[in-house]
């Protein structure tokens, strides 16, 4: 198979895209952190057109929900000592707030000016925003954001109402003026969100699903990243290990962990998960699971990063055969107009009821 037939199997568009959405060979600046392991440093990526660079992998805020202060205190200290420099968390992680409470409290004694902070509003109005975000800004105990994010959209007029007169964007341009907020981007889940929030502003980074199940199945991403990429706007990937929706007939007390979807487990399953999202040029990096063992594979997988292979898209290509999607229902349900009648995440019960980026 040639380059050309080979960049049409792992992208799955043709033309000019597939051909600009691998990222190519070239050394990868490296993060000078390094585990007292003494494994290869993690590498940094430039952030879209801001000038910044982050690690490949960054810290999921959502894994602080299940343990006491110390036990995330550690492993907030880490994840930077192996080279994660960005850390990101929303409001909506955890009962309360906690998960901004714990990663404030957990930073603290790691100079301000070598990590990179991302936060999320899930308000969609001016007045709204700005109460999450003062009280955000108090929970990790900083003056400043250096992204700051509208959070889960779904639907189009919720982007609208975000953007329009009177929304979060107001807020969020008002802070940047402040000195409050650096850089601006969102979460969406589905396609129809992420393009009108696209068209609307010029964000600096945006942040969606790209993983192989979805990829493989539906297509899911390639709209996105297509944008992105011509917007020079930086994408930030969730759920880089997703391994698909769990079997309908399999009982929650027989899954690997009780998450609301599979996950790729081992370290070789983990590392190419992570390579084929990686190897999209508009992403700068994978956000993993919100659990403390599959960040540090995921920080692994990050220092042993290289461009996937033919071979390798191929194989993740037969293991998406029999995977179910994860975000198909809510992404027909925007398509087709229809209101979301059922609770989010598929099993509410397996998880914190805001576990989503």
């Amino acid at each position: 198979m040639d380059r050309r037939s080979f960049l049409k199997v792992v992208g799955g568009v043709a033309g000019g895209y597939a051909a600009a959405a691998m990222v190519g060979c070239t050394p990868e600046p490296k993060s000078p952190k390094t585990n007292s392991g003494g494994n290869s440093p993690l590498p940094l990526r430039p952030l879209g057109k801001t000038g910044e660079k982050i690690s490949i992998v960054g810290f999921p805020g959502l894994s602080l929900m299940r343990d006491e202060q110390d036990v995330c205190t550690k492993a907030l200290h880490n994840a930077f000592d192996q080279g994660v420099n960005h850390f990101d968390v929303a409001p909506a992680y955890g009962k309360d707030g906690i998960c901004e409470v714990r990663m404030g409290v957990g930073l603290v004694g790691i100079p301000r000016d070598k990590y990179f902070l991302s936060c999320k509003t899930k308000m969609r109005d001016q007045d709204g925003a700005r109460l999450e975000l003062e009280r955000s800004l108090k929970r990790l105990k900083t003056d400043h954001f250096d992204l700051y994010q509208l959070h889960h959209l779904r639907f189009p007029h919720e982007v609208k109402k975000a953007l329009g007169p009177g929304g979060a964007m107001e807020t969020i341009l008002k802070a940047k003026q402040e000195g409050k907020v650096r850089y601006i981007g969102f979460s969406a889940h589905t396609t129809k969100a992420a393009l009108e929030a696209m068209k609307g502003f010029r964000f600096d980074t945006v942040m969606f699903p790209i993983n192989f199940v979805e990829y493989y199945t539906m297509g899911f991403g390639k709209p996105v990243l297509k944008l992105a990429q011509k917007q020079g706007a930086a994408v930030l990937a969730i759920k880089p290990l997703s391994a698909g929706a769990w079997p309908t007939d399999l009982p929650r007390n027989q899954r690997s962990r009780p998450w609301w979807y599979r996950c790729t487990e081992t370290q070789e399953e983990v590392n190419l998960a992570m390579r084929f999202t990686l190897s999209f040029k508009p992403v700068v990096n994978g956000i993993p699971p919100s659990w403390f063992d599959l960040t540090e594979k995921a920080i692994e997988a990050g220092r042993q990063f290289k461009p996937i292979t033919r071979e390798e898209t191929e194989r993740l290509q037969t293991m998406a055969r029999d995977r179910l999607s994860v975000f198909k229902r809510e992404e027909d349900q925007v398509a087709f107009n229809r209101p979301c009648r059922e609770p989010y995440p598929p099993n509410p019960h397996d998880c914190c009821p805001a576990a989503y980026a």
